[in-house]
């Protein structure tokens, strides 16, 4: 009798043990679950937070653009001929096929950032809402060595939510050595990837360094456009 209780008890034991094994693995697997579940959830925000109503047409689906209000025609026109490295190209390919009205109402939709240091002063007048003081404005305190500055200066003609709405149409190149994470992916279409890929090979000596790099992953086209962005400050 005595026997049958201590198997009995040995038993319960190990029946308890299997028991907790499983709770605690159901447990930590729901735990895992909630904090992917989690982290989804702020990738999601962050992707939302990031995101500007105007798109790019060298990066947008052919569905965007129509959405914007451009005809098949323009579309197809735009995606066999994209990449475009400047607005002023989009503009041209545009041409008389809209006018000065129907243009400012789809480039608050649809445009190609301008940079800030290389632009003529008149192209700026293509933004939405910029005339010529404005235009000249931006010309005026150039070179641009960091997006901040250019706030700054703005800042003393316009509020904030103008300046704002401006930084959706133009850009400062930065500085491959010396950029930020927060810069680099500020680059339109750069991602994480990306992102390892342009911090991987630092430091660069020279723009051909980072052609013959970057291109290992890029086509030739697209090189020239992310080209755009970046520059290096001490190559002679």
């Amino acid at each position: 009798m005595n026997r049958i209780i201590k198997y009995w008890s040995i038993a319960m034991v190990i029946a308890l043990t299997v028991s907790c094994g499983s709770n605690t693995k159901q447990k930590n697997e729901e735990v895992t679950e909630e904090i992917v579940s989690e982290t989804e959830s702020e990738e999601s925000v962050t992707e939302e937070n990031n995101s500007s109503s105007i798109i790019n047409p060298n990066l947008a689906t052919a569905e965007e653009l129509e959405s914007s209000g451009l005809t098949t025609e323009l579309v197809t026109q735009i995606t066999e001929n994209r990449p475009f490295l400047s607005m002023t190209d989009l503009n041209d390919l545009i041409g008389e096929s809209m006018d000065s009205t129907q243009k400012a109402a789809l480039y608050e939709k649809v445009f190609i950032k301008f940079n800030l240091n290389t632009t003529p002063e008149d192209d700026f007048k293509l933004i939405p809402g910029v005339g010529d003081r404005m235009a000249h404005e931006f010309e005026e305190y150039r070179p641009y060595v960091k997006i901040a500055q250019f706030r700054e200066e703005m800042g003393k003609y316009v509020d904030d939510e103008e300046i704002v709405r401006f930084e959706h149409y133009v850009f400062v190149p930065v500085e491959l050595n010396s950029a930020t994470k927060e810069e680099i992916l500020a680059i339109p279409g750069v991602g994480d990837r990306m992102l390892h890929e342009f911090e991987e090979y630092r430091p660069y000596k020279s723009m051909e360094q980072f052609r013959k790099e970057i291109g290992k992953y890029v086509d030739e086209n697209e090189l020239k456009r992310l080209e755009r962005f970046v520059y290096l400050s001490d190559e002679k």
